[in-house]
């Protein structure tokens, strides 16, 4: 039934519209008795994702890794929005042969505790665990259950290149946008997990039973002993596209305002501005963004608000997408130039001005969004000194 815990279609949701097929995706096909049963004994694999784009990241890895039969977990979050996109890429997962198993791991106080003990016996029988966040104190709490030898983790956007930063430095595992101590009282219960999937992605000595993977399309240095694997999108190019451009440009946008880290005001005029002068038409939403700042967005900038009912990547490629693609530093700097590799789209992005950063902000805010910018490659940089510098 559509609700119960652990089911394995997704609950619809009242908030979007009712799930179809996508277009560009070609049906499932009928596979045989054989084929069935192959994938059925495939169930050594056990991925937990969160967001879309971890669970387009997971769909990207298995194509890579040729990983059949994939049991994947969505912890489902409140937000409609993500909801809803889960919901589309959930359709997607079963599309390639995988189970979808929807947990409402958050539908009230006892919603964890009956998510865990559900979960149990799947994380004592997986070989291999693909997680989308290591931050994830629900993924921290189910790593210290699991007696997987084989993690893996796949992309959570930029958040990764944090995670393998502070996994390589040996530190505490906090977000980079958060500003704190991380010693309040949720973080001190929480703290014997949170040290123990620290330990668990760590790589055992050399010759230990123990590996731990990496597949990401971010700049990353890995530590010794994490063995790293490129995400060139080639399932999303696959399967999607090439796409119809159109002559206007894109924006994309950010939830760097609602994290605490942009004021709101600097990012409103900033939008304007590359707007103007891009001739820009369109505003793809993140799907954090508070309704408040889009309904601002349309009355000040004039811009059309696209909410995707999918990661941008996958968006983009089934097109039609402007030439040029505006955004401020996020991952999509670094994942659309693959995305869209072999067509004519260019990707720019916009660097953030220090005076934009509110009081709030993490002392780290600056350093890490410079380095998201900078890392990027095949993407144009425009500097926030020289917003109205067209391309």
């Amino acid at each position: 039934m559509p609700g119960t815990p652990g089911a394995e279609v997704p609950p619809p949701e009242t908030t979007d519209t009712p799930a179809r097929r996508l277009r560009g995706v070609p049906r499932q096909r009928h596979r045989t008795a054989r084929e069935l049963r192959a994938a059925a004994r495939d169930t050594g694999t056990l991925a937990f994702v969160e967001s879309p784009v971890q669970l387009l990241n997971v769909l990207e890895w298995a194509h890579t890794a040729q990983a059949t039969g994939l049991t994947v977990v969505v912890l489902s979050p409140h937000d409609p929005m993500t909801r809803g996109q889960l919901r589309r890429m959930a359709e997607l997962a079963r599309d390639e042969g995988h189970t979808v198993r929807w947990e409402e791991a958050r539908g009230g106080p006892t919603a964890p505790m009956r998510t865990i003990g559900g979960l149990t016996p799947l994380l004592r029988r997986a070989r291999r665990v693909v997680i989308g966040d290591p931050f994830s104190r629900y993924v921290q709490l189910l790593l210290s259950l699991a007696r997987a030898r084989e993690l893996v983790v796949v992309d959570d956007g930029t958040a990764t290149m944090e995670f393998i930063s502070q996994l390589a430095r040996g530190e505490q595992l906090v977000r980079w946008h958060r500003n704190g101590s991380g010693r309040g009282a949720r973080d001190l219960i929480f703290a014997p997990f949170s040290a123990t999937a620290r330990r668990r992605l760590t790589p055992a000595p050399e010759g230990g039973r123990r590996t731990v993977g990496l597949f990401s399309s971010m700049p990353v240095e890995a530590p010794p002993g994490v063995e790293v694997t490129t995400n060139e999108f080639a399932w999303t190019r696959g399967r999607f596209g090439p796409p119809r451009l159109t002559r206007a440009a894109d924006i994309v946008g950010t939830s760097l305002v609602e994290t605490g880290v942009v004021d709101t005001e600097r990012y409103l005029a900033a939008v304007g501005s590359l707007a103007r002068t891009h001739g820009a038409t369109r505003y793809f939403a993140h799907r954090k963004e508070s309704t408040e700042k889009l309904r601002r967005l349309v009355a000040e900038t004039g811009l059309e608000i696209v909410r995707p009912d999918l990661p941008l990547e996958l968006i983009a490629r089934r097109g039609p997408i402007g030439r040029l693609i505006v955004s401020f530093p996020s991952t999509v700097v670094h994942t659309l130039p693959l995305a869209l590799r072999g067509t004519e789209v260019k990707v720019a992005v916009c660097d953030i001005d220090p005076e934009w950063l509110t009081a709030n902000a993490s002392p780290r805010a600056q350093g890490f969004l410079d380095g998201v910018t900078g890392t990027a490659r095949d993407v144009q940089r425009l500097p926030f000194t020289q917003p109205m510098a067209a391309g």
